[in-house]
């Protein structure tokens, strides 16, 4: 069983909040979630899912007397499959505000249904369970966004092999998918699981008659992770209407397969690229969809570029959500080709650069990215840092650093 970090914040809302919403893809968790924190009592409540073809049939036949007969405290997974209930929810929150609580967690994001955001105004939080996090996995907290905007540099590290990496990147953080023994059984639960979100998911969020496409889109997006955004050219090389394109794009994101980094865009309209970039939700998916393992890292460091990206994009994505740190997270590019992996802004618009680097080594000429973007913004600008598969934290000049990979993760 391993400690979700959200605990803490969904705690926090179940406090002054009538609805809680825990969103993410199919198996990452969020049903044993929910269980564990009913029976840790945590949350004294009544765990009801819609997976169970009895409470379907009665949330559908009438929604009022199903709500009517549940604890007053409940939890109603995968919720999108009665996407009537939420206005009966609201009618039952507005009569009981301060008392009763509601927890509905979703393999498709709640908040694309139809008037949930105007219906359930200022009643509901938002939360996001993401696959694992290498933290959780290892059983630990992690100080690394902490330590970013301090004005300490006291960054945390430890040795990790690039071979020890490379299982990390090829295993990824689906519960189900770590509990497989080998690279072959991975495969067949991530083909099986694919297949899966295409019924249940895809299948009841639009009648789509072509789903034969989607995991062929979802190919050629995980051949696309780190790049910049273009649809117009993943029709033009699947074949595929752009508009149906952009329909299968909007609903891969809405279940929680990919996800991207909008562009950061300072006031220099004509001189950044204005498209966002593009990642899948898990390592392990994403190797495996490209067909990829770690034998073939082992064999061409530099074609692992892409997916170690992808790994720090979602560890920070990750641990944004439960932390009490409040940034966002962009990345930069002009059109002369000067980039910055990963830009964080805060509230009070500080500035903090993220490079990824496969290398075991880094050079002065490595920090062209994120030296532009400090000469950029001066005043906001307050750290940047090269992620590197070396073994020593190196300051390179005045509030530019090298950090070993594993300090995106450790305590």
């Amino acid at each position: 069983m391993y400690e979700r970090h959200i605990q803490k914040s969904v705690i926090e809302a179940l406090n002054d909040t009538s609805v809680v919403v825990i969103n993410g893809a199919r198996q990452t968790g969020k049903s044993t979630f929910c269980q564990q924190l009913i029976k840790d009592k945590l949350f004294k409540a009544q765990y009801v899912t819609f997976d169970d073809p009895t409470a379907l049939s009665a949330a559908q036949s009438d929604p009022g007397a199903f709500i009517e007969g549940l604890s007053k405290h409940v939890v109603l997974d995968e919720i999108q499959r009665v996407r009537g209930l939420l206005l009966t929810i609201k009618k039952f929150v507005d009569q009981d505000r301060k008392g009763r609580r509601f927890v509905l967690t979703g393999s498709a994001d709640v908040m694309t249904l139809p008037k949930v955001s105007e219906s359930l105004a200022g009643r509901i939080e938002v939360h996001n369970l993401w696959p694992l996090s290498i933290g959780e996995i290892q059983g630990h907290k992690t100080s690394f966004l902490k330590t970013l905007i301090s004005d300490d540099v006291d960054f945390k590290t430890s040795s990790c092999t690039w071979n020890n990496l490379t299982k990390t990147m090829g295993v990824g953080g689906y519960p189900e998918a770590l509990q497989r023994p080998s690279e072959a059984r991975r495969e067949k639960w991530f083909k099986s699981y694919i297949n899966s979100i295409l019924q249940k998911d895809i299948r009841e969020l639009a009648n789509i008659e072509g789903l034969v496409e989607i995991p062929n889109v979802l190919e050629l997006i995980a051949g696309r992770v780190g790049g910049i955004l273009n649809l117009s050219d993943l029709s033009r090389l699947s074949g595929i209407p752009n508009t149906t394109m952009q329909r299968y794009y909007a609903l891969l994101q809405h279940v929680f397969l990919i996800t991207h980094l909008p562009a950061w865009r300072p006031n220099l309209e004509g001189r950044v690229i204005k498209a966002p970039k593009v990642f899948l939700n898990d390592t392990g998916l994403l190797c495996y969809l490209r067909g990829e393992g770690a034998g073939s890292f082992l064999k061409n460091r530099n074609g692992a570029g892409p997916i170690l990206e992808n790994l720090v994009v979602m560890e920070i994505i990750k641990q944004l959500s439960w932390s009490d740190i409040s940034l966002k997270p962009y990345h930069f590019r002009t059109h002369k080709g000067i980039e910055v992996d990963i830009v964080l802004e805060s509230r009070k618009k500080q500035l903090y650069g993220v490079e990824v680097k496969t290398s075991s080594s880094v050079s002065k000429k490595d920090f062209k990215g994120l030296r532009h973007l400090k000469e950029l913004k001066p005043k906001a600008f307050e750290k940047g840092v090269i992620f590197y598969t070396g073994n020593q934290i190196m300051k390179f000049e005045d509030k530019l650093y090298a950090l070993p990979i594993s300090t995106l993760w450790l305590e």
